[in-house]
């Protein structure tokens, strides 16, 4: 039997490489500043904090039972291990480098620490809904004002119901300039149709966004995808509306009641759908086996 062994010359070499490699790689993350505070932050200052740091971005709540990227937990990982774990925890995504802002105690105030991420990089999962919390965890920002039918404190053209299997969001939020469907598009050239699906990719898009910012983003928990997971192309193309059903749609010449953007089976079976009409009203499905 023949046994290869590296020569001891050969693997300290080796060895001396992996570790040079290990000091000289990127890190996952790096501190880019931090806003000190006396006293415990205002919501106020907190959120002007935060919209300075972040420019036109989107800060979006980081959930701890949430599927977890390497780059945070680099940083969030040790923190909490520590004697003055994290508060609260917010990223912004749509810049060239994320940004993660951390909320620590800090004597009798607080600071928040600001740190850009390589990149937010976990691997992408099947969408999951989470063990549900009591209502009042889950539907922090909203109050009740019937059984089991909530309104959201600062939008109240947001609202959710619950019954039975069945969870149900709707926003409405009027447009000045209905979605408009040309009745003659089946007559339209190759390079004109192209254009205008590529239009109509662009503005259901943007009504994802808003209905992410409404619905996913205003409760706490719900499913393992942090919000900024349901953007990112790996985690979301499966679910989301493509070219061609634009295009089936644009060939009708007529405005179906709904048109779904995202229509997903999570992995306990529940069936999770987005559905707009193209004139102000948004709906989120998720129906239970």
């Amino acid at each position: 039997m023949r046994v290869n062994l590296v020569c001891p010359v050969r693997a300290v070499a080796l060895a001396l490489l992996c570790l040079a490699l290990s000091v000289f790689a990127a890190p996952l993350a790096k501190i880019s500043g931090a806003v000190d505070s006396k006293a415990p932050f205002t919501r106020e200052r907190l959120f002007a904090v935060l919209d300075s740091a972040g420019g036109s971005g989107t800060w979006m709540e980081w959930d701890r039972n949430g599927v977890q990227d390497p780059s945070m937990m680099s940083v969030l990982g040790p923190s909490f291990k520590s004697n003055n774990p994290p508060q609260m925890v917010w990223v912004v995504s749509d810049r060239e480098r994320p940004l993660m802002a951390v909320l620590f105690a800090k004597g009798a105030g607080e600071v928040i620490v600001f740190y850009e991420l390589s990149a937010l990089d976990a691997k992408p999962e099947p969408l999951k809904l989470n063990p549900r919390p009591s209502a009042a965890e889950l539907f922090a920002d909203y109050r009740e004002v019937a059984p089991s039918e909530y309104v959201h404190m600062d939008e109240p053209n947001l609202k959710l119901s619950v019954s039975g299997k069945r969870i149900r969001f709707t926003y409405r939020k009027a447009d000045e300039t209905p979605l408009r469907f040309d009745r003659d598009f089946a007559q339209k050239n190759f390079v004109e149709k192209r254009s205008e699906v590529r239009s109509y990719m662009d503005f259901f898009q943007f009504e994802y966004a808003l209905m992410l910012r409404a619905f996913v983003q205003s409760v706490h928990g719900m499913f393992n995808w942090q919000s900024w997971h349901w953007y990112m192309t790996p985690w979301n193309y499966r679910a989301l509306i493509k070219p061609e059903e634009v295009e089936a749609i644009l060939m009708k010449g007529t405005p179906p009641e709904y048109i779904t953007i995202f229509k997903t089976k999570a992995a306990g079976g529940e069936m999770v759908e987005f559905r707009v009409t193209g004139n102000g009203f948004y709906e989120l499905d998720v129906v239970a086996p």
